[in-house]
């Protein structure tokens, strides 16, 4: 599936299948603590089936992926439905159409609370452009690659821009774009050929860039908390650096939490998205958007071509080939090719 010989292609298709796996391997594992997920699972290596008392993953598959992947895949084709101008009013459709189908599908993982905040005022009146301006939690970073393929690194307030346009409706407190455009200037950046340690450097200046876009929350500064984070995973043995990603950075849904958590993860699996996936997975709290996000990001670093062939293949739920569809679609508008503008 993946095309070697077209460098840009491996790597955006290895965001959007790196953070596919993250995602299911921490389905089952999500909301629970360290130690809960070690009484249920012991150590997760490999894709597990939730507990029939899990309050959200019960009674999914093993591989499946959550909301994660799905919004990540929504927002691609909306980012490819109005290209020029973020259509607002139909990107919320989408979302309440995705949530209306997983509804019908028996599955408890909806959206979450910043969206669904959003929602009710849109639904109450609130223009959609206008009705994020107090979602701070991880859903507009969790969803994020499609604009990290689509648009270049540089310049920076391009890309934070578009990131901004694309949170307005759910996630458009400063907190949340600084924390999505960390995570879309790492992938674009990977895409250009970076690898994940400069990758990751791009997303740092991204955050800075993004810090006073926004409404204001009161959150700590996310490219600060995300330099903290990696200083606290460097130098020091694995076990020691994922401790201190679970007792001091956090793993909750909160942006200032699980984005630096993902970059630390990152750096402790030198850059191995698989690797990155298992370390989220253990770690307890936002397991699957953690993984989802860390996957992403070195998927986009290193490439389908290198991911893990018989793992993708125990994925659920995922269609590789309207994944590199997308992807392809994306790069189009990136490299501004007129002929595939629409693709998907």
């Amino acid at each position: 599936m993946s095309d070697v010989t077209d460098p840009q292609f491996d790597r955006a298709l290895g965001a959007l299948v790196g953070g596919a796996l993250g995602d299911a391997l921490g389905m089952p594992t999500q909301l629970l603590s360290p130690s809960e997920i070690r009484h249920a699972y012991g150590h997760v290596t490999g894709f597990v089936a939730p507990g029939e008392d899990h309050p959200v993953s019960k009674g999914l598959p093993a591989g499946m992926i959550t909301d994660d992947t799905e919004q990540t895949l929504l927002l691609a084709e909306q980012l490819l439905a109005s290209p020029e101008r973020f259509d607002h009013r139909a990107w919320v459709d989408r979302l309440l159409a995705w949530e209306a189908d997983v509804k019908a599908r028996g599955s408890y993982d909806l959206l979450g609370p910043s969206t669904k905040r959003a929602i009710d005022l849109i639904r109450a009146g609130t223009p959609a452009e206008e009705a994020g301006r107090e979602g701070t939690t991880n859903g507009a970073a969790m969803r994020i690659a499609p604009i990290g393929i689509m648009t270049r690194v540089d310049p920076l307030d391009r890309l934070v821009s578009k990131v901004a346009e694309t949170c307005a409706a759910t996630h458009a407190t400063s907190v949340a774009i600084a924390s999505a455009s960390a995570v879309a200037a790492a992938i674009s950046a990977a895409i250009d050929g970076a690898g994940w340690n400069d990758a990751a450097e791009r997303g740092i200046e991204a955050a800075r860039a993004a810090r006073h876009v926004g409404a204001w929350a009161a959150a700590p500064d996310i490219a600060s908390r995300i330099v903290w984070a990696r200083e606290l995973a460097a130098n020091v043995n694995e076990q020691d650096a994922i401790a201190a990603v679970v007792d001091l950075v956090g793993t909750s849904v909160a942006s200032q939490e699980s984005v630096p958590a993902a970059f630390a993860v990152v750096a402790i699996a030198g850059g191995n998205p698989w690797r990155a996936a298992v370390i989220a997975a253990n770690l307890g709290g936002d397991t699957d958007t953690i993984g989802a996000i860390a996957g992403a990001m070195a998927g986009a670093a290193c490439g389908r071509s290198r991911l893990p062939v018989a793992k993708i293949a125990e994925l659920k739920g995922f269609d590789l080939s309207q994944a590199a569809s997308l992807a392809k679609g994306l790069l189009a508008l990136r490299n501004g090719t007129p002929a595939l503008k629409g693709a998907a």
